[in-house]
């Protein structure tokens, strides 16, 4: 290549047009940046936790699937204890009611018993 290809007017407008491509593609990519929608935190700290579900070993059977509602009423009945064996989706086994931090939360929030006549 000698000197005069290198100054020559194609490069330049090859240069030229080059730079207005790369121009308009980073303009489109902006804009497209721009319009994207995206979750603001107070947004995703608003956002609900899908439900956990629980099974629970009930007299050796395996029960449920069973909401934190329904798992707070066998908790103020007594049918769950902290030896019932429970699982929920993502634990690799079985493990007892008082080893599972949600049930523990569960059992946590549930009312104290009402007191009868000579408690009270």
């Amino acid at each position: 290549m000698n000197d005069k290809s290198f100054y020559s007017i194609d490069r330049l407008v090859e240069f030229g047009l080059g730079m207005s491509i790369a121009q308009q593609m980073a303009k489109s990519m902006n804009e497209t940046m721009n319009s994207m929608q995206i979750p603001s935190e107070q947004r995703m700290k608003n956002a609900t936790p899908p439900p956990v579900f629980f099974y629970l070993a009930i007299d050796g059977k395996p029960a449920g699937p069973f909401s934190d509602v329904d798992v707070a009423t066998l908790v103020a009945n007594k049918t769950l204890t902290k030896d019932t064996l429970t699982w929920k989706q993502g634990m690799p086994t079985w493990k007892k009611a008082c080893d599972v931090p949600e049930i523990l939360r569960l059992v946590a929030l549930a009312p104290p018993p009402i007191p009868t006549g000579d408690e009270a």
